[in-house]
């Protein structure tokens, strides 16, 4: 009967060992924050994608806990507000930072 408890307890650790190791951090997300970002990034990109004025242009799109960055280059700066204005109307977007640069 000893050995279960003992069995039961390592047991018992092992899973919340595990759970705490899908949690986010304040450098790492979680698996579900990963997905959500990656579901993130391919909807701007898409959105970028469907732009006639953008869909042309290197425009880089990379999404961590909900805030994305965008980074490349483009020939107005017209296309670097369009971009922003993209990436802000995607849901689940809590922040954009925009690093594109001019040609």
């Amino acid at each position: 009967m000893k050995s279960f408890k003992v069995v039961s307890a390592f047991i018992l650790m092992l899973l919340i060992v595990s759970l705490a190791a899908c949690g986010s951090t304040y450098n790492q997300s979680s698996t579900g924050e990963y997905i959500d970002d990656s579901v993130i990034t391919t909807k701007v990109k898409a959105e970028i994608l469907n732009d006639p004025e953008l869909k042309i242009m290197e425009i880089n799109v990379e999404t961590f806990k909900g805030t994305v960055q965008l980074s490349g280059f483009v020939g107005t700066q017209a296309h670097i507000s369009r971009a922003t204005q993209i990436a802000r109307s995607v849901d689940g977007v809590v922040a954009v930072k925009n690093d594109i640069r001019l040609k």
